[in-house]
């Protein structure tokens, strides 16, 4: 597979055994023929952080998650969040304010094409990713 337009796919996905509870999150990278597989775990988190956290070095990403409350808050809420000092239409404090702040930094290094797909729907790299997010929540003792 070549890759002439220099593009990163990435698939994530994030775990929880309770929430909150331990947690962890997956991500499958491709860039042409080459693969990375990633994985994180957090003792007391919640299903939402874990699907935050992934991204470091400039370049163009088509990132794919199976989490519209991730595509959907940074490419569309988070900007009347930062314009209302991070309160909801509500008026009510944005939770998880200080992993949104990480990923929008992270965001404006990189060209990314945001896509989302159904979870476990059968996609193969969502799926690995969910596969990884669990993996990270079982090595580390937790059972459920």
């Amino acid at each position: 597979m070549s890759n002439p337009d220099n593009t990163v796919h990435i698939f994530t996905d994030g775990a929880c055994k309770g929430n909150p509870g331990p947690g962890g999150w997956g991500a499958v990278l491709k860039y042409g023929d080459h693969v990375k597989e990633l994985k994180g775990y957090s003792p007391e988190t919640t299903n939402n952080i874990m699907a935050l956290k992934s991204l470091t070095r400039p370049c163009k990403i088509i990132l794919t998650t199976d989490s519209n409350y991730v595509k959907n808050g940074i490419t569309e809420w988070i900007h009347s969040w930062k314009k209302k000092g991070w309160k909801t239409a509500n008026k009510k404090p944005v939770k998880n304010k200080e992993y949104w702040q990480q990923l929008d930094v992270e965001v404006q290094r990189h060209t990314i094409d945001w896509k989302w797909v159904k979870g476990h729907s059968g996609h193969p790299e969502n799926e690995r990713a969910d596969e990884l997010a669990n993996e990270a929540v079982d090595e580390n003792g937790i059972r459920k």
